[in-house]
């Protein structure tokens, strides 16, 4: 690449100093937020408590009982497997600093702050590449073989939303307790698909931490929270490895509220498959390869004749829409970008921008930078 990328999707100011856009014109599809915001009782609750004085002037609770209790609830464990903090990687440094972890195997493409964590911590990184045309299978006698300390992986995947069975994970967890091997399971878009989840599996397995964010699902990035679930020894280990009140009393209540709102979770379900199903459908007509996803966004290949970087500069300058280049995961082949999946109006103005600069990159349309899509045999998107 040219230039630096955003280390991470939703680097709005950033991209808008780069192009010279304002923010205001950007349409960001490169941070996988839920489209429909946070539930309206958490907005409810934020406003009582900011008019409230006490919120303000009291110091937040320090073992945060509420909030853990209302996670347990939501992940259906006892209050004593939870810790928090304000975010995963806080929670992940804290384990890296409680357990003896000297070298961690880390399959790839995945997260970026993976490695960069892991680098902190002075650990030794093992990268293993999955293959993009098995699907990103995580194959376990594979991922085993060399004995690492610790592997650390996500499910789903990210940037590939592809979603490993609870099988293959649960296999993975038992050879891996066979071997002395932590497994460190990044659960950050689980959500839209519960049943996956191994978090009641961690009274099981002492060698087992996953990790929850609180804010992708809910819509609420701004107020960073993220728990990490294990058996209860471990958990007052990873606890005491924070440093104290590491969430303010407003995103705590918000947390709270947000998990107990079984309505909002179960239609931001619905919704977000409906949407990636269409999504996918559309974008695939267009000759652009989508990988299998599970959360609430979509891996895309573009064909070979297609100039990556150039794509993702005309979506930007053309379409004012932002986004994920995926140039700077590694183990990942260039051609990749990835899309949230927002509301169908927002989805239906991408799906049309990708026809019209997927032309112009392939065939060249001239300088307006015109083309229909009935071009890419799709006709006009209608994704209602």
């Amino acid at each position: 690449m040219s230039e630096s990328l955003p280390l991470h999707g939703g680097q709005l100011r950033q991209i808008a100093d780069r192009f010279g856009i304002a923010v205001a014109e950007l349409l960001d599809f490169s941070a996988n937020i839920n489209p429909e915001g946070p539930p309206a009782a958490v907005v409810s609750r934020l406003h009582a408590s900011v008019d409230n004085p006490v919120t303000l002037t009291s110091y937040p609770d320090i073992d945060e009982t509420e909030l853990k209790q209302s996670l347990a609830r939501y992940n259906s464990v006892s209050p004593e497997n939870i810790a928090v903090a304000n975010g995963f990687v806080p929670l992940l440094e804290a384990g890296l600093r409680v357990l003896p972890i000297r070298s961690c195997l880390l399959p790839v493409p995945a997260f970026i702050e993976y490695r960069r964590t892991l680098a902190r911590a002075q650990i030794e990184t093992i990268p293993h590449a999955l293959d993009f045309e098995s699907g990103f299978r995580y194959d376990v006698q594979a991922m085993l073989t060399g004995f690492p300390d610790a592997i650390l992986l996500a499910n789903p995947q990210n940037p590939s939303g592809v979603l490993a069975s609870r099988d293959v994970l649960l296999d993975l967890t038992a050879e891996a307790a066979a071997r002395n091997i932590f497994v460190l399971l990044d659960e950050a878009f689980i959500d839209y698909c519960p049943e996956a989840s191994l978090a009641r599996e961690t009274e099981r397995f002492p060698n087992l931490i996953v990790f929850r964010s609180l804010t992708k699902f809910f819509g609420m990035p701004g107020l960073r929270v993220a728990c990490a679930i294990s058996n209860p020894e471990l958990s007052k280990r990873l606890q005491e490895a924070i440093a104290p009140w590491p969430i303010t009393t407003l995103a705590s209540l918000a947390a709270s509220v947000a998990v107990e709102d079984e309505p909002y979770a179960s239609r931001t379900i619905a919704l977000n498959a409906e949407r990636r199903g269409r999504m996918q459908e559309f974008i695939e007509a267009l000759g652009i390869s989508v990988y299998p996803s599970a959360a609430n966004f979509l891996l895309l290949r573009l064909p070979n004749t297609a100039d990556c970087e150039d794509f993702w500069k005309r979506m930007i300058l053309d379409h004012r829409i932002v986004l994920r280049n995926c140039a700077n995961y590694e183990g990942l082949l260039d051609w990749h970008l990835r899309t949230a999946v927002r509301s169908d109006s927002d989805n239906r103005r991408l799906v049309e921008a990708l026809a019209q600069v997927l032309a112009f990159s392939s065939h060249g349309t001239g300088p307006d930078n015109t083309a229909t899509e009935s071009s890419h045999g799709i006709g006009m998107v209608q994704m209602n």
